[in-house]
């Protein structure tokens, strides 16, 4: 346990998360029950339709409009099935406002490409920029051909395997705007009105995998095709508050743990000042190495979640990496190793990445370039 406790996560998801609330997760394998009214037993084994779990599930709802002082005319839900659940949700809810079936998308990363893929199963797709050769930038919003047929808008705000993340809102002229948030969700403000739907997968910054939040303005509702599972119908998740079938009891509960931290510790603006220090921190030191450590991602769109490099050169090193990897868990530092796509290395400084852990690891950048540059 002690040892455990020292060992700093840069793992992109599932990420690290607060010491406290995993302090707590430990206190229930050790102990194995919480108490409930006049009895024992574990929080996984709570039932959903209990007042215990109604209370946990309503906590995590208001902490979330509090942090991202959501608009009272947007509905909160809590649903299974990931961030890839949402790229068939968003289109099979959506597409029904009109009668054309036209969808835009901003395609600047793996996942964003995904999900434009899986709506093409219900949608005729618009990308609405031309095809980048590399996913290392942001295109440039003039460059962007908007169908004024599209139903919706959909981005990714921050790609995690290749880095590359928005700092800004795109101006879509007020059409319906949609956004994945999943690996940059409670890093910063956010103008919740500006869009239709956000939705985040947990894993990240807000809690364990297993449960995405989901805001979605309530004049959107009601608008499912024929063909949309119910499960993944927001009008019904509404109705049922999130509870039509069994949701993810332990996910939600830890996830309102998580909330609560992010709270106590200066909410979303607190966050954000964070992330820019720890990434800085890093991104400095790539920069001033000479060539040593290479970030292929220009610097405008940067992510401060997911910082991607390789060694010795743009296309890296295996050998020199392999070093710097083995090096690392040594140290305690782990899961820095590259997405299996582009391969390298991948530091994820997520909310409960601390301050100490990013220092541990610019040290150690610092210490293997001293060694290993020729």
């Amino acid at each position: 346990m002690e040892a455990t406790r020292h060992v700093a996560n840069f793992g992109a998801g599932p990420a690290k998360l607060p010491r406290s609330v995993s302090a707590a997760g430990e206190a229930l394998q050790v102990y194995g029950f919480v108490i409930h009214s006049l009895s024992f037993f574990h929080v996984a084994e709570m039932s959903h339709r209990t007042s215990d779990f109604s209370k946990i599930i309503k906590t995590a709802e208001n902490l979330l409009r509090e942090l991202l002082n959501i608009p009272e005319n947007y509905k909160v839900l809590f649903l299974q099935g990931g961030g890839s659940g949402q790229f068939s949700a968003i289109p099979l809810n959506l597409l029904g406002l009109k009668e054309t079936r036209y969808a835009d998308y901003v395609v600047t990363g793996a996942w964003s490409a995904k999900a434009a893929k899986e709506a093409e199963k219900y949608a005729k797709v618009n990308i609405v920029h031309p095809k980048l050769a590399s996913y290392t930038k942001i295109p440039d919003p003039s460059s962007w051909n908007l169908n004024p047929e599209a139903t919706y808008i959909y981005y990714c705000a921050n790609e995690t395997i290749h880095g590359v993340e928005f700092d800004f809102v795109p101006d879509v002229k007020g059409a319906l705007l949609v956004c994945d948030m999943s690996s940059n969700f409670l890093s910063k403000p956010v103008d919740v009105s500006k869009f239709g739907v956000i939705f985040a997968g947990a894993q990240k910054n807000a809690g364990t995998a297993g449960v995405t939040a989901v805001m979605i303005r309530e004049d959107l509702l009601g608008f499912a095709l024929k063909e949309c599972p119910i499960v993944l119908d927001y009008k019904v998740q509404v109705e049922n508050a999130s509870l039509y079938n069994t949701p993810p009891c332990f996910s939600v509960y830890i996830m309102g743990l998580v909330l609560e931290w992010i709270k106590n510790n200066g909410g979303a603006a607190a966050m954000d000042k964070l992330s820019t220090v720890k990434s800085q921190m890093i991104y400095d030191l790539i920069d001033k190495s000479n060539g040593f450590y290479v970030c292929p991602v220009e610097k405008k769109s940067r992510s401060r979640m997911n910082i991607p490099f390789r060694l010795g050169s743009i296309k890296g090193d295996e050998a020199l990496e392999k070093k710097f990897l083995d090096k690392a868990v040594e140290l305690n530092m782990i899961s820095l190793k590259g997405h299996r796509s582009v391969g390298g290395i991948r530091a994820s400084l997520y909310n409960a990445v601390t301050i100490e852990d990013v220092q541990k690891l610019a040290a150690f950048m610092r210490s293997f370039l001293e060694t290993h540059q020729s």
